[in-house]
């Protein structure tokens, strides 16, 4: 912690600020060049209109919103008392430190008396070195059936997406947002995995294995784990996806979830005329509607509280879990992914991948 009445760091604001009229696009591109979780929405003159954070896109997107709509539209569906918690220039760390812990927000913006910005002060700067709560899985001992002849002698989660291992990807990912305990469940060629990774020292993370005797669904696995003392971050090891997962796992605190699993906007067209009906009576005709959805997109962060739910050494699947966890009356939330996700399942989807990569979307 700070000493008493120290300083408080003034930051430049510099690529922090925008106009109420750029598209949410734009500030979630804004939100992941600056790195700082947050972007000041302010009015010509530089005085603080609102501030909008990675979860309230994710929210307004839950709500109906686009990333296509103006950052106007979202600040008008936030309530009085969300508006965001300031400080005025020159306040101590240990004032904002203690703003930050009562409001639980992790960025204050500072205003001169006028309103205007005059700098922010982030949680990360005040406390600095301080790596996420969580641990990872990734589920990788799939037979990648459907990706043959490519995976007769490489498991699918090693499969190369341009010249790095889809796995080590998602290893780096991981590591640059701050996790470093990484469990690999494995089954199909594991000694593949195990050959490339070792201890996971050379990747900068600390691996365990969890060795499947035999498949044990997409939850299953989590089941050969001890007991749980922090939040884990599970996803399937077939998802290439530039995912922001500190802003998942800020999500999921947010929320004080159980359960937060992360969904995909899917659209599918319907290629008739579509009746809609009172009885006997039409009332409308649509045609060739867009029927848009939120799918399960294989990528979920829980608690210990839902992690001794899983049986252990047996078939269990996320989909056994989410429908106990809602019985029982505990909290599961869904955090929509924007950025960049594919599913590599069949071999158009890896072919998919590879161009992607070559081409620079992936990277986008």
């Amino acid at each position: 912690m700070p000493p008493r009445d120290s300083a408080a760091p003034a930051p430049t604001t510099d690529g922090l600020r925008l106009s109420a009229n750029v598209s949410l696009r734009q500030a979630l591109a804004q939100l992941d060049r600056t790195g700082k979780g947050i972007v000041l929405v302010v009015d010509t003159d530089g005085r603080l209109e609102g501030t909008i954070t990675d979860g309230d896109i994710r929210r307004g997107i839950l709500a109906g919103l686009t990333v296509a709509h103006p950052v106007r539209d979202l600040l008008a569906g936030k309530t009085a008392a969300a508006r965001p918690v300031t400080a005025p220039a020159g306040t101590s760390s240990d004032t904002l430190l203690r703003l930050m812990r009562e409001h639980g927000v992790r960025q204050v913006p500072l205003l001169d008396a006028a309103g205007r910005v005059t700098g922010l002060t982030t949680l990360d700067e005040l406390l600095p070195n301080v790596l996420p709560d969580a641990q990872a899985v990734i589920m990788a001992g799939g037979f990648g059936t459907r990706l043959r002849p490519y995976t007769d002698d490489t498991p699918k989660p090693m499969l190369p997406v341009g010249d790095t291992p889809l796995l080590e990807r998602t290893v780096r990912q991981l590591r640059a947002a701050g996790i470093r305990r990484v469990n690999i469940s494995t089954h199909y060629l594991a000694e593949k995995i195990v050959d490339h990774f070792g201890d996971g020292r050379d990747f900068g993370v600390e691996f365990t294995y969890l060795r499947e005797e035999t498949p044990l669904g997409t939850a299953g696995a989590l089941g050969l784990m001890g007991p749980l003392t922090e939040r884990c971050l599970v996803m399937n090891g077939d998802i290439l996806t530039r995912v922001d997962f500190r802003a998942m796992l800020a999500y999921h605190t947010e929320h004080a979830a159980a359960l937060t699993v992360g969904v995909r906007a899917y659209e599918m067209k319907v290629p008739y005329g579509v009746i809609e009906a009172d009885g006997p009576l039409v009332r409308r005709v649509v045609e060739k509607p867009a029927l848009q959805f939120f799918v399960n997109a294989g990528i979920y962060v829980l608690e210990p509280s839902a992690h001794r739910l899983i049986p252990a050494d047996r078939r269990f699947d996320m989909t056994d879990l989410i429908t106990i966890l809602i019985a029982e009356g505990h909290s599961v939330v869904s955090f929509p992914i924007v950025e960049y996700w594919l599913d590599i399942g069949q071999q158009p989807d890896y072919e998919q991948a590879q161009q992607d990569v070559r081409t620079g979307r992936y990277a986008a």
